[in-house]
């Protein structure tokens, strides 16, 4: 058997997999699969360091399948190179409720899927994030411990996406020339060929963004292997246009959009089985096959275990650390640290925009919690995510520890994403919530993949002031607050603020957003208590005097409003307590005591927050008081555009006293 044959066999297996699991789901994408399983043969059997034995080795090459619809490419190599949690039943159980291989690679669902793919472009973004980890992973701990490679298998789809360009721009400008992309260029999407809505040069995109640009026949295995050999010598971020027939071997179907996302019905795929020669009955791979497959993916097994005797005889403390961020674990002075800034807070009491008191709490965190990276969308000033621990990661310089991503929120949230996929980082960055917009669909996925990524939201309010409507964000706390998965912390004060950040650092699953304000907040907690408090997500904070007959609950810069009208109605002689709520998603896992006690049985129950009602019923009811927003916003200064929208104390109190006669009638 001459090498063109064995390669066409190995090949030829990753299609019939594909083509198989896709005909007994009736349902999937099997385009792809055929048409880049040459590709994907040389990438896995010539160039990935990988090893299924051991599927967390740190430093191993990361592939990253962005054209994730074509998920069977990845679970079809999965089983052939040996990774325990994709079995043949596996593959026979594709799309099916419970697997291991759902329509769209799903991080955590088994070792080697390094991502969650499938809204197109996440993926390259997720990649950038990566291969920016192993460059910063390597200025701290050399060449010895973190030298790897990121691959990205993309279609068409993901360099239309928008997130792309924003993606590739920043790589480029960054010059991560560990980051190869391999691009499926086959020339069909689902409407059929992208010349019905493309012709962008997509190699002169990318040159023009920094990479170098490589075309090859993505059919052809020797051209492949000298342009990922070429890649690897570049001092550029790499693309290689691969030009692939979709759904290769197909035919009647092949090089049309028939074969993109529907199985290929029995006749065809008899037809495509007599045009491969492959003689085998479904899901059966032959021997030799199987085992030659079997024997790449031990090909890494000298690198992995030269790897780890290079990690032994590290130096002991730099071993530690090196372990101890792989873990994700935090160190074991952060708990003292963040106690001893409280007690602080405590004594100055200050009077700050949360915004202001991130940036201090982050001075406390980053002197100590060295493994987090920090950025901006071109915000830094506004965000206060800059401290004077983290320098500036620069071009080719990579010893720093912030990002400038540029005004690119999506490829920013996506890149974190990867960042925080590949381990040893703890990412966060910040923009206006208005733009979390921008950002959402990344951030939905950092929910779905349960990833340990912070999001710092400033200018969370009509309390932005003069910027207007357009900057003012209304709907947003509560669309974020949607997201399954994601703790949405909106801290009252400086106290708040950093109880709120040592959560996010400690939720390993749950990303977190922090929405903070631009305007200055005076203390509401004055006083040191060792316990997290806002870890319940609700709290009470101020008590009534007697029997509560009002019950007032507010967020972030409503928590001042509040304890205003509840001093107003405790000299008018009617019991009023305040609940702070920081974190809707928090105080919803009390248990259901905690949660009624909280709540409270005051017949007047008022809400207040400058956003949206939706979601605030949990705590008033149906029948309570909401006081916050039903419009956009205004233009002006702050203080007038509460009073103007009635976000006041005095709108509280007329509210308490208005319900207050009916209720105690």
């Amino acid at each position: 058997m001459t090498v063109r044959e064995k390669h066409d066999r190995m090949a030829n297996a990753i299609r019939f997999l594909s083509i198989d699991a896709v005909e007994k789901a009736n349902s999937g994408h099997p385009g792809l699969p055929m048409g880049a399983a040459d590709i994907a043969t040389v990438l896995f059997t010539r160039f990935l360091d990988h090893d299924p034995k051991n599927p967390n080795w740190p430093d191993r090459d990361r592939f990253v399948l962005s054209a994730g619809h074509g998920s069977m490419l990845l679970y079809s190599l999965l089983y052939l190179t040996g990774y325990e949690d994709i079995t043949l039943d596996e593959i026979k159980n594709f799309r099916q409720l419970g697997s291991r291989t759902p329509g769209h690679p799903e991080y955590g669902h088994a070792a080697g899927i390094e991502t969650t793919t499938g809204p197109l472009g996440q993926g390259i973004a997720n990649a950038v994030g990566m291969a920016l980890a192993e460059r910063l992973l390597n200025a701290r701990y050399g060449d010895g411990l973190v030298d790897h490679y990121t691959y990205a298998l993309a279609g068409d789809g993901c360099l239309m996406e928008g997130i792309s360009q924003e993606a590739i721009t920043l790589a480029g400008h960054l010059r991560l020339n560990k980051l190869i992309i391999i691009w499926d260029d086959n020339g069909i999407s689902i409407d059929g060929p992208v010349s019905l809505a493309d012709s962008t040069d997509q190699r002169a995109r990318f040159e023009a963004s920094g990479w170098n640009t490589l075309a090859v026949d993505g059919h052809d295995p020797d051209a492949i292997a000298a342009a990922l050999e070429a890649a690897k010598a570049s001092d550029k971020p790499t693309m290689i246009a691969a030009k692939t027939i979709i759904g290769f071997g197909s035919p009647s179907k092949a090089g049309t959009s028939k074969v993109h996302g529907s199985p290929l019905g029995a006749g065809e795929v008899a037809a495509t089985r007599k045009a491969l020669g492959w003689k085998e009955e479904p899901f059966h791979v032959p021997s030799d096959v199987l085992d030659a497959w079997r024997l790449c993916g031990l090909r890494s097994t000298k690198a992995r275990t030269a790897w780890e005797q290079r990690l032994a005889a590290a130096e002991a403390d730099l071993r530690g650390e090196f372990e101890r961020v792989m873990r994700g674990d935090l160190p074991g002075s952060f708990e003292s640290a963040i106690a001893d800034y409280k007690k602080r807070l405590a004594e100055e009491k200050p009077k700050a925009a949360t915004r202001r008191s991130s940036e201090l709490a982050l001075e406390v965190i980053n002197a100590v919690v060295t493994e987090t990276i920090g950025g901006s969308a071109d915000l830094t000033g506004s965000n206060n995510t800059k401290t004077s621990q983290t320098a500036d990661v620069k071009p080719g310089d990579f010893a720093g520890r912030y990002i400038h991503y540029g005004i690119r929120e999506h490829a920013m949230a996506a890149a974190m994403n990867g960042i925080a996929l590949h381990g040893g980082l703890i990412p966060y960055s910040g923009t206006f919530l208005v733009f979390s917009d921008y950002a959402r669909p990344a951030m939905r996925l950092s929910s779905l993949m349960g990833l340990r990524v912070i999001y710092v939201m400033t200018h969370d309010s009509i309390g932005l002031g003069e910027d207007g409507p357009t900057h003012q964000p209304v709907e947003h706390l509560a669309a974020l607050r949607a997201i399954p998965n994601h703790n949405v912390f909106r801290p009252a004060d400086a106290m708040e603020t950093v109880e709120c950040w040592q959560l996010a650092l400690e939720s390993r699953t749950t990303p977190s957003t922090l929405a903070l304000t631009r305007q200055n907040l005076p203390a509401a907690r004055t006083v040191y208590d060792e316990e997290n408090m806002c870890a319940y997500g609700a709290y009470e904070l101020a008590t009534a005097s007697d029997e509560a007959k009002v019950t007032i609950f507010a967020s972030g810069s409503e928590v001042e409003i509040a304890l205003t009208a509840r001093k107003t109605l405790e000299e008018m002689g009617r019991p009023t307590r305040v609940v702070s709520v920081p974190c809707f998603e928090l105080f919803a896992r009390q248990s259901p005591e905690y949660r009624a006690a909280v709540i409270g049985s005051a017949p007047v129950r008022i809400a207040i927050e400058a956003g949206i009602g939706q979601g605030w019923e949990r705590f008033i009811g149906g029948d309570g008081v909401f006081i916050g927003m039903d419009s956009f916003g205004a233009s002006g200064p702050y203080q007038e555009i509460y009073a103007h929208f009635g976000i006041t104390a005095q709108a509280a109190v007329e509210a308490a006293i208005a319900r207050l006669p009916v209720a105690e009638g």
